[in-house]
């Protein structure tokens, strides 16, 4: 089997290459190195092909994909920040980009594509835990450009099978994500290294879905794998857990600061559809996720 990673030098991407790899499979990377590492691939950098791509402004993709039977769609900007401050390069990334790739594939019979989508979909819901169908609520052009990609993907599912995944915190080793919170655990694991006190916003009592990046992989992987096709799904861990548990978990000090303008109170994912239509489900708790992030951070 072949699979095409797109952001596969990134923090999901090179998790997913690893695990590809060790499934035997044939791995084709493209990733224009903009947020993502070659450090993150030198376990896997002669058992690959990488290439150095934009998929933004070039679509000369398609002799990349002869033979592709798989494809995995992880190229984005991620930054809420960064895309307050740069719109209109979160849209061309983020959708420009989804839009060249998903016409190059028009012309290939792929037996299935992976969509990293994002839960900032759902903004501050209302619906907690969140489902599937809950309200769209898009605060950032982060957020805007995700979800605007994703329904793009999923209008092609009639043209190749397609499936896209919302995903929520997810946490693990080489995360290079500094945002609060999806980025809350190595932000922390930082300032621990620095001997420095937690920084917490607020009472620290936000709650967030943490999913250890290895899980996310799991369901990338089984997804792909199934007879499904034109699903949308949430993937997260099996609870959400406050931000001071996380600094326990840690064992550092904190201080509060005030609490960030407009931030989401609590955020809570309901997995029953992908536990019931794909029976996945995660297996790393919190605790053991954290506990294996610092073992590698004291190597």
């Amino acid at each position: 089997m072949i699979a095409l990673v797109t952001g596969g030098a990134g923090f999901i991407g090179s998790h997913l290459v690893k695990e590809l790899v060790r499934r035997k499979y044939k791995v084709i990377v493209l990733d224009n190195l903009s947020t993502g590492s070659l450090e993150n691939l030198k376990s896997v950098k002669n058992k690959i092909k990488f290439i150095k791509f934009d998929l933004s402004k070039n679509k000369k993709i398609s002799k990349y994909l002869k033979g592709v039977d798989y494809v995995f769609h992880l190229a984005g900007l991620i930054s809420v920040e960064d895309s307050l401050k740069h719109p209109n390069k979160y849209y061309l990334n983020n959708v420009i980009g989804t839009i060249n790739l998903l016409n190059s594939l028009i012309n290939f019979k792929i037996k299935k594509l992976i969509y990293a989508a994002s839960a900032s979909c759902y903004g501050d819901s209302k619906e907690i835990p969140t489902s599937e169908k809950a309200n769209i609520n898009l605060t950032s052009p982060y957020a805007r450009t995700k979800w605007i990609a994703e329904q793009i993907v999923m209008k092609f599912n009639d043209k190749f099978p397609t499936i896209s995944l919302r995903l929520f915190n997810v946490y693990g080793p080489n995360d290079k994500n500094s945002n609060q919170y999806s980025g809350v655990i190595n932000i922390f694991l930082n300032q621990k290294k620095m001997k420095k006190p937690f920084t917490i916003f607020g009472d620290g009592c936000q709650t967030r879905s943490f999913i250890y990046v290895l899980d996310v992989v799991n369901a990338m992987l089984k997804t792909a794998q199934s007879k499904l096709s034109g699903e949308i799904f949430n993937v997260s861990g099996a609870r959400s857990v406050k931000i001071n548990e996380i600094a326990k978990l840690l064992k550092g000090k904190k201080i509060y600061i005030s609490k960030k303008h407009k931030e989401t109170r609590h955020s809570s994912a309901n997995i029953k559809k992908i536990r019931k239509k794909l029976n996945w489900t995660p297996v790393i708790s919190i605790k053991a996720g954290i506990n294996i992030l610092l073992k590698s951070t004291n190597k």
